[in-house]
């Protein structure tokens, strides 16, 4: 009989969800801000929930783009400077969008780290919130982990 609960299990292969759970609750505000008209779901779920508004289009075709902040996030740790490389993040992917015609009208993040340190992860999102501003986009979900 296995004695261990998910948590620990988590916890004994390096994963501390509280952390986790903190840098949500960080983030919130930060996502809040880039609420569009067809945001239909908080943060938080498997998935982000996007109804656009497609009156007076008749040939409705979605883009989708993605694009990585490369090797600007060796800058990010050198200067401890991580709220741009968000908005950085945003930009190449709202640009590969816009150079096919099309409008950014969400966007999913997914911050990779090797220890979540729930304020550094805030920052980091409060870039990506502050790009999709500046895009008009919404940030409607992603990944930590």
């Amino acid at each position: 009989m296995n004695t261990f609960s998910v948590s620990e299990s988590y916890k004994k292969a390096g994963v501390d969800i509280t952390a986790g759970y903190r840098a949500v609750e960080l983030m919130k505000a930060h996502v809040s801000r880039t609420k569009t008209p067809g945001v239909i779901s908080d943060i938080g779920g498997f998935g982000g929930l996007f109804a656009p508004d497609l009156t007076g289009i008749s040939e409705p075709v979605l883009v989708s783009g993605t694009d990585g902040v490369g090797t600007k996030l060796k800058l990010a740790f050198l200067l401890d400077r991580h709220d741009t490389i968000g908005i950085d993040c945003v930009a190449m992917c709202v640009n590969d969008i816009v150079a096919c015609g099309a409008t950014p009208l969400f966007f999913l993040d997914y911050v990779a780290m090797g220890k979540n340190i729930p304020e550094r992860t805030a920052t980091i999102v409060s870039g990506v919130a502050e790009g999709c501003v500046r895009a008009g986009c919404a940030l409607i979900g992603g990944e930590t982990a």
